[in-house]
């Protein structure tokens, strides 16, 4: 049945910076559908990983940036503006100009030169530790709200929500405190940040995640063996809490989607958040839907669909699926893969692909196969 066809339904996605935007696009132009986004904020690469140096406490903004932008069109000025990166040489001095030109180019803009105004002001304050070159508008934006709203993340991000005026219930994960990301791979090697586990890496597996309260320097990088790196990085750890809207939003809704993406960055560590797992448990979801990506990334290299969803349940805490965490799991072609199956779990093929854009999921497939699995498992409940 098309999504047109369905009764109004809620929908849940845990996501990143692009890899579902596709599908939340979909979602937004689905009549009755209501769509919340759950993200988290360990982005710390390049100009992100810039920016929160200099604002020491707040998370990485780009993938928040990228969901507030997801209902603008393309020839919507803002989209261009938010997403334009300050040119290499960069100072103070030219931001400020940027801002002026903002001012005086006509309303509709206060808020944005507002916060970047707040933000231009820290800058003046403290005009060395940053370097401009390449930081998105939208970040120093974002950034802005943060220091503007005494420096609370979850906060500044509503506040751009409702500044963009966007239909998505856009969610951190978290109760917003920093923390940084680390892996370790099986042969005990130390993927430092969170760049280095979206970047170029080895074959070999990563097998754990830490959310560390400081990000890692000194000798601490490079090959270690696997139990001194858990050791250590264990010790390290941040003190998390869970984002009370975001539990509300996993509990309360007809959907729960599993969403692609960058699974060591973007996915499995939102999965580490206390009380996400028991919310998921709880919910009320007719099905939670496991959407395998159509491409390894570089820190999937090697794992498979059913690899995945194995350390999707894992880093949900029910490995053997024993309170369904996983109900559904969507893949892309005409036949199921080899080692398709899951206690608890059905697997559904389906051409998903974008053809234009090989590699992306369609929107409009993917989202009418997850309104068929809701609509399958409605009336199975009902019957």
């Amino acid at each position: 049945m098309a999504p047109q066809q369905q009764a109004p339904w809620r929908v849940t996605m845990f996501g990143g910076g692009r890899g579902a935007a596709s599908i939340a696009r979909r979602l937004l132009a689905t009549p009755g559908a209501a769509l919340t986004l759950l993200i988290n904020g360990y982005d710390n690469g390049l100009s992100t990983g810039a920016l929160r140096r200099y604002l020491p406490g707040m998370l990485g903004p780009s993938d928040f940036r990228k969901n507030l932008l997801l209902h603008l069109d393309a020839g919507d000025p803002r989209l261009a503006l938010l997403e334009r990166r300050l040119p290499g040489g960069a100072t103070p001095a030219d931001l400020g100009r940027l801002i002026d030109e903002l001012a005086a180019a006509g309303p509709g803009l206060e808020p944005i030169v507002r916060d970047l105004k707040v933000f231009a002001a820290r800058l003046a304050a403290r005009p060395d530790g940053l370097d401009l070159a390449d930081c998105a508008l939208g970040n120093l934006v974002l950034a802005g709200a943060y220091l503007r709203l005494d420096r609370d993340f979850n906060a500044a991000v509503r506040a751009c929500a409702e500044m963009f005026g966007s239909p998505v219930a856009l969610e951190n994960v978290t109760g917003g405190e920093n923390a940084y990301l680390a892996a370790v791979k099986a042969d005990g090697t130390l993927l430092a940040d969170e760049a280095d586990i979206v970047g170029p890496q080895s074959a070999e597996p990563i097998t754990g995640l830490f959310l560390l309260r400081e990000p890692i320097t000194g000798p601490l990088t490079g090959p270690l063996t696997g139990p001194l790196t858990g050791t250590e990085l264990a010790r390290r750890a941040a003190t998390i809490t869970p984002n009370p809207r975001a539990l509300a939003a996993l509990r309360d809704t007809d959907l729960i989607v599993y969403g692609p993406g960058t699974p060591h960055s973007s996915l499995l560590p939102s999965y580490l958040t206390p009380g996400v797992a028991e919310a998921i448990a709880g919910s009320r979801a007719a099905a939670k839907v496991f959407v395998v990506n159509l491409r390894d990334d570089h820190d999937s290299q090697g794992l498979t669909a059913a690899d995945l969803v194995g350390r999707t349940l894992t880093y949900l805490r029910d490995p053997g699926n024993e309170r369904g965490t996983v109900t559904h799991v969507l893949c892309h072609g005409r036949t199921l893969p080899p080692r398709a199956g899951l206690p608890g779990a059905r697997w559904v093929a389906a051409d998903l692909e974008d053809e234009r854009r090989p590699g992306t999921h369609s929107g409009a497939r993917t989202v009418e196969a997850l309104a068929a699995v809701r609509a399958g498992t409605s009336l199975a409940r009902a019957g």
